[in-house]
């Protein structure tokens, strides 16, 4: 299983850009892969060709409303391991003996 984080904004939409984020979140609940979504971007969970269409459908979608757009995207890839959104943060957790703020 692969985890995806990615970003990406248009750069010529102005300041406010949560519209465009809307509808890539849109794109990412209809792929009905398992992700977070958090201040600075979002996680997908799946396999690589999944969660690379995931980034490829809100790049288009995105493309369609802006001329230039941002992207940074990083793939993490453990062979024999799923739910890794909740099992990296309960790893951790337990080290420290507490519940992360989420």
């Amino acid at each position: 299983m692969i985890l995806m984080e990615f970003s990406m904004s248009p750069l010529d939409q102005g300041q406010s850009v949560s519209k465009h984020v809307a509808r890539s979140l849109e794109i990412v609940e209809a792929s009905g892969l398992d992700y977070r979504f958090h201040a600075m971007g979002t996680i997908v969970e799946g396999e690589i060709d999944e969660v690379l269409n995931v980034l490829k459908q809100c790049h288009e979608v995105m493309a369609t409303h802006c001329d230039r757009i941002a992207c940074s995207a990083k793939l993490d890839f453990r062979r024999g391991y799923e739910n890794r959104l909740e099992s990296k943060t309960a790893s951790v957790e337990a080290k420290l003996g507490r519940k992360l703020k989420k």
